[in-house]
């Protein structure tokens, strides 16, 4: 794979015919609005997906980084998607508390689909979430027709209702990160709990959903993506829940490789 300078701006010049890597590829002003994309060979509008990846972290850590051991796996079992591996801001201040990592979400979405011609790649658009990624991910998807309307979603162990978080988790950490990045108690302001939770935006149109769990997870219990399937069959939505009943706040080894066979399969199947 070949890697480009981000500084290089005429991306219609790539030779479309070999896989391309573009690191750093700044989608806003601030210095953590970056994302890091992977073309591959042979792609075209019309045939080549897109994956959007969306990192944990807590909503106040993290890196695209930490996803990098598992992108050649994906990319391995997918060989007709392009990745597009984001960063956003943390909420480390007044001033990058929620909702700014949805708002840095959905700027890079933006950019992602504006560029889509560009970089030859359709506008088919999945996104992947990890922890507070999997949030991020499923907000854009049931908040957000612009600027596309996912085909899937996908999230790895991703809160689903911060105020049933905040109020029943009996790790202490949890509930003390959510007042950091919110600023607020449920009590104190219940609107950016209930706006910041995905499971209050599903509707009979929300894209296919799948969710993956560990049953010993000690930060996301597994009622967030319990709940949250059961208003999706409600609904009438697609979805498919995964359950790893030994596993904790993320897997490796065999469970891993089952996950990504998964991911892949339901793909296969929703997106097309």
């Amino acid at each position: 794979m070949m890697p480009i300078d981000s500084s290089q701006k005429n991306i219609e010049t790539f030779d479309h015919s070999i896989a391309a890597t573009i690191l750093d590829v700044q989608y806003g002003i601030d210095p953590a609005q970056t994302m890091d994309i992977y073309l591959p060979a042979e792609r075209s509008c019309s045939g080549t997906k897109l994956l959007a990846i969306i990192h944990g972290g807590g909503f106040n850590s993290g890196n695209k980084a930490d996803l990098n051991i598992y992108l050649n796996a994906m990319q391995q079992l997918l060989r007709d998607y392009a990745f597009f591996n984001i960063t956003y801001r943390m909420a480390t201040s007044n001033t990058t508390r929620f909702p700014t990592q949805e708002n840095d979400v959905n700027t890079a979405l933006q950019f992602i689909i504006r560029n889509s011609a560009a970089y030859l790649v359709s506008q088919k658009l999945v996104l992947l979430g990890i922890s507070a990624g999997g949030t991020l991910a499923l907000l854009q998807g049931y908040k957000y027709s612009l600027p596309v309307i996912p085909k899937a979603i996908i999230s790895f162990f991703g809160p689903t209702d911060l105020r049933e978080l905040y109020t029943h988790s009996t790790n202490p950490l949890v509930p003390l990160t959510l007042l950091q990045v919110t600023g607020k108690t449920p009590d104190d302001d219940s609107s950016i709990y209930a706006n910041s939770s995905p499971i209050n935006f599903v509707t009979g149109n929300s894209p296919p959903t799948m969710l993956l769990q560990g049953g010993m997870d000690p930060i996301v219990n597994p009622g967030q993506a319990i709940a949250l399937q059961a208003r999706l069959k409600a609904a009438g939505v697609i979805n498919q829940y995964v359950f790893y009943p030994t596993e904790g706040h993320g897997w490796q080894g065999s469970n891993l490789a089952d996950s990504f066979d998964q991911v892949k399969d339901f793909l296969n199947v929703h997106v097309n």
